[in-house]
């Protein structure tokens, strides 16, 4: 009996390593596809592995795709890290008449991130720090994008009008407090929509970014007369970030292009050269051809491409991540230089350097896209309109190892919904 016993035993056993050997390596494999990591300097056909962990776990060529439980058909297309959208505003709620905090007017991520490519979205000061915890609850805890955020430096957020003008709520030690007790998810720190002549929110700003470990700003600067030149030239420190980048105009919001001229003013690339990250925030209105041609003719072209995406931006002139892309593309800015701007730049801009990128053991995002060719138009708020001969399109969206978006069924098997949620 002892000798059956143990016969089972040894059976069950060779059962279970059996099972265990055909147990596939891999979660994903995306195969066959044009690789552009800017980290890794990788720009060539390659396939990616991510692990059942959701990390990437191998970039070569020729990954025998029977080593995965989901097989990704990238032939002919691009594959990148998944995107950052590095200015968006998704604190989503209830409350009439508050602009982009807790409103009807911010965005719940999930419906406008993965269908585009988009793994991760940094919200760019919707909530100060009476209310990120509402914020976090809301928004960041149950989407399943990658949240993070820069934090508004008045307490109450960007509610609009005369809360945002109020100094008495821009507190730094509490505003950084707060960065602090949330490092996991508080990038930096923002100040927009400030109409006065003084310098009181930015040097708060900067004031809760030293304490909070030196992490950065993001400045929407204008209203108040101030100049830019000053603000990026002695204000930032480097790392800090000047939003909507090819808008302003007008004699209370400088642009980067002078209006004498037309031409971009010079200490635009002496900031640079000290460490100023230039971003696009297109958003509704702060996005101007008039500002972009010349700027990109001279060789100006942004750091991070971000969308200031919100209720009124999706459905005006800048639509989402992808058609500002397109925007860039059709005013001659290389590829890898866009997917740069949308993946390990915004990573390091961040402090973020496990996204953004395909190193091995780095968060398993991956965007596959395809450049269309033909003639397509792309405009700015202003009615001006350019045509262009390509243009991005998302396919795939893979989020740590899941396949959450797939247009046309390139994924084998395909993912099953239970729930909401894709299987793997």
């Amino acid at each position: 009996m002892q000798r059956l016993h143990l016969i089972i035993f040894l059976l069950l056993i060779s059962q279970v390593v059996r099972a265990q050997s055909a147990d596939p390596e891999y979660a994903v494999i995306i195969k066959g596809g044009h690789v552009i990591d800017p980290k890794n300097n990788i720009n060539e056909l390659m396939d990616v592995a991510i692990n059942k962990a959701g990390k990437i776990a191998a970039v070569s060529k020729n990954i025998d795709p029977k080593t995965a439980s989901r097989v990704v058909n990238a032939k002919g297309l691009y594959v990148t890290p998944g995107i950052i959208d590095m200015h968006t505003h998704n604190f989503a709620g209830t409350e009439p008449d508050k602009y982009l905090r807790n409103s009807y007017y911010a965005n719940q991520p999930d419906g406008f991130t993965f269908r585009v490519g988009v793994t991760t979205v940094v919200d760019a000061g919707s909530a100060g720090w009476r209310n990120f915890e509402k914020f976090k609850d809301q928004t960041i805890d149950r989407a399943r994008t990658r949240v993070l955020a820069f934090l508004n430096i008045v307490g109450e957020g960007m509610t609009g009008g005369a809360p945002e003008q109020n100094n008495a709520d821009m507190d730094a030690r509490l505003t950084a407090d707060m960065a602090l007790k949330y490092k996991d998810l508080i990038v930096g720190f923002k100040v927009a929509h400030y109409n006065k002549p003084d310098w009181v929110p930015i040097d708060r700003a900067i004031e809760a970014g030293k304490i909070a470990g030196n992490i950065p700003v993001i400045v929407d600067f204008g209203g108040g007369g101030l100049s830019l030149e000053e603000l990026t030239m002695k204000k930032f420190r480097p790392g800090d970030i000047y939003t909507h980048t090819y808008g302003g105009g007008g004699k209370d919001r400088e642009a980067i292009t002078d209006p004498a001229t037309g031409k971009l003013r010079p200490f635009v690339f002496e900031a640079r050269q000290r460490g100023v990250i230039w971003d696009v925030g297109h958003g509704a209105a702060s996005f101007s051809f008039s500002h972009a041609i010349p700027a990109t003719k001279a060789g100006f072209f942004p750091d991070v491409i971000s969308t200031d995406h919100h209720g009124g931006s999706m459905n005006s002139a800048m639509k989402d991540i992808l058609n500002v892309m397109n925007k860039f593309l059709t005013l001659g800015m290389e590829v890898p230089a866009i997917i740069n701007s949308v993946t390990w730049k915004p990573a390091q801009v961040i402090h973020r350097e496990q996204l953004g990128n395909l190193s091995v053991g780095s968060e398993g995002d991956v965007t596959v896209l395809r450049i269309r060719k033909g003639k397509f138009g792309v405009f700015d708020q202003m009615g001006q309109r350019l045509e262009g001969k390509k243009r991005f399109e998302c396919e795939v969206t893979v989020k740590g190892g899941r396949v959450f978006y797939d247009l046309n069924g390139l994924t084998s098997p395909l993912p099953r919904v239970a729930g909401g949620l894709p299987s793997l």
